[in-house]
């Protein structure tokens, strides 16, 4: 039987923007995994009358519905009591759960438990209790009228240590289709494009399915199988990806990967070789992508955020007669960088950034926009020039730090580096 899921986050701060709905956005990956189909995620605020009315909805058209948040002690926090009103459940006080909230508060908080608390302990009678071991608020599960309803609290890590605990193995027992999905990750094609030599293949797929989805400076595709099996999902999928790469072809540059950073991370591992940065208008974005993942030590060096041009010629190297001659915004410029890069620490490959962020144009009147990519290696040295438009400052600076990363895997794959992408 194949199950649909409402979600249901309670909490009058999400609406207000002060917080994100992460908890909506982990669910939904959880469930997808289970084979359950979510096809709602409904917010609303700490209001009984409107999360009844939410529930009234979600009935109608869920068979799961999970809410998160509005477990607490405060006056606000109504959501079982909403619930069991609208489900017609009784509420009932479980003495051992209160006698572990009491002792939570003891041996966590060396206080002892407010008399509100209470509260946080009475749950549907003949629900299944979920255990909170984080946290002072326990989950629980019920059905009725054919429904299941699943209660969880609102703080992603107590939310998400319940899901794994206690409410995978609930939901797993009530679905046997698995939903698996593939990422292929791609940079150097917009969307539109993607859409365009892909489009009638996806138009009519139903299961596998194929969409695509615009991150910041690249394009996600997401290949999805419902099946009876993992394997037999991923069997679905395999022509599926294969398809895509053979019709994206190198802009493709991963599967069920993060980024272009760890890419490049284990590809510089793989080959034993070590990495350095030199960059400019990106003011050490490459650098931080890349020293955010575990155990990057092993291949990147170090590297040098080279903003005014005496810092490019001092550190780096960079002859005063290039930046005379060129302008610090310049392929010979970019090379220069590269090369001090690998040079002053000693790294196989250094790759430099140097461009025109923005707002205005430089000094020497080159356009927003204009970003050149230096790669020095033992092959040699490369450059590309790419060029993408007034956009913000800080698209500019993202996607000039992509196209370094990008120029890397190629560098390390074998493949053209100096033609330009945007």
């Amino acid at each position: 039987m194949s199950h649909t899921a409402e979600i249901i986050a309670v909490g009058t701060e999400i609406l207000l923007g002060n917080i994100a709905n992460t908890d909506a956005q982990m669910l939904s990956q959880s469930l997808s995994t289970l084979g359950i189909n979510v096809f709602w995620h409904t917010v609303v605020g700490d209001n009984p009358q409107r999360l009844r009315q939410a529930l009234d909805i979600a009935r109608r058209r869920a068979d799961i519905i999970l809410t998160t948040g509005g477990l607490g002690p405060t006056y606000d926090d109504l959501t079982k009591q909403t619930i069991c009103e609208a489900f017609g459940q009784k509420l009932v006080l479980h003495t051992d759960i209160l006698a572990d909230i009491r002792a939570f508060y003891q041996s966590a908080l060396h206080v002892p438990m407010p008399e509100n608390n209470i509260q946080q302990a009475e749950l549907p009678e003949g629900c299944t209790v979920f255990d909170n071991p984080v946290g002072t608020a326990p989950g629980c599960a019920f059905e009725a009228g054919g429904v299941h309803v699943l209660m969880l609290p609102g703080p992603p890590h107590e939310c998400e240590t319940m899901l794994r605990r206690c409410v995978e193995p609930y939901l797993r027992a009530l679905s046997r289709e698995v939903i698996v999905s593939r990422d292929i990750m791609t940079f150097g094609m917009g969307e539109s494009s993607v859409d365009q030599l892909l489009h009638d293949r996806m138009a009519h797929m139903v299961n596998p399915s194929l969409a695509t989805y615009a991150k910041p400076c690249e394009v996600r595709l997401r290949a999805t199988a419902k099946a009876a099996s993992q394997a037999e999902a991923e069997a679905m999928l395999a022509p599926v990806v294969a398809e895509v790469r053979s019709a994206l072809g190198d802009v493709v540059y991963g599967v069920d990967v993060k980024d272009l950073a760890e890419v490049c991370f284990h590809l510089l591992k793989e080959r034993d070789l070590t990495l350095a940065t030199a960059e400019s208008c990106t003011g050490g974005r490459v650098a931080e992508r890349i020293t955010a993942l575990p155990g990057v030590s092993s291949v990147y060096r170090g590297g040098v955020v080279s903003y005014w041009t005496s810092v490019k010629a001092d550190v780096l190297g960079v002859p005063q007669a290039i930046l005379d001659q060129h302008g610090a915004v310049s392929e010979e410029t970019a090379r220069a960088m590269a090369e001090g890069a690998r040079r002053i620490t000693g790294a196989d490959i250094g790759v430099s950034v140097t461009g025109v962020a923005g707002p205005d144009r430089d000094e020497r009147d080159n356009p927003v926009g204009l970003v050149y990519i230096g790669l020095a290696t033992p092959d040699g040295t490369f450059c590309r020039r790419t060029d993408s438009g007034r956009r913000r400052r800080d698209r500019i600076q993202d996607l000039a730090a992509n196209h370094a990363l990008d120029v890397v895997r190629r560098y390390l794959t074998g493949l053209p580096i100096e033609q330009g992408r945007t």
